[in-house]
């Protein structure tokens, strides 16, 4: 599954982090051409994005992605 958002704050950044975190599934973050993919895991390898771009939110967890739901704004 992939959840396309724009993150806008620090906080919301954190917050995908630590539910990445606590997800017993792998959680993938990824620039929207696919050229950088990161661990959502990874707090440090999370900056390595361009978060003035909407991002790829992926994993196969579906309670993972009802969790971020609400934090950022979603893009279609």
């Amino acid at each position: 599954m992939v959840t396309k958002k724009k993150l806008s704050s620090i906080s919301e950044l954190q917050d995908i982090q630590r539910l990445a975190v606590e997800c017993p599934s792998e959680v993938g973050l990824q620039s929207p051409d696919g050229s950088i993919i990161i661990d959502a895991k990874s707090y440090i390898g999370m900056y390595a994005l361009d978060f003035s771009q909407p991002v790829l939110i992926v994993s196969e967890d579906a309670g993972f992605h009802k969790q971020i739901q609400n934090i950022g704004q979603n893009v279609t």
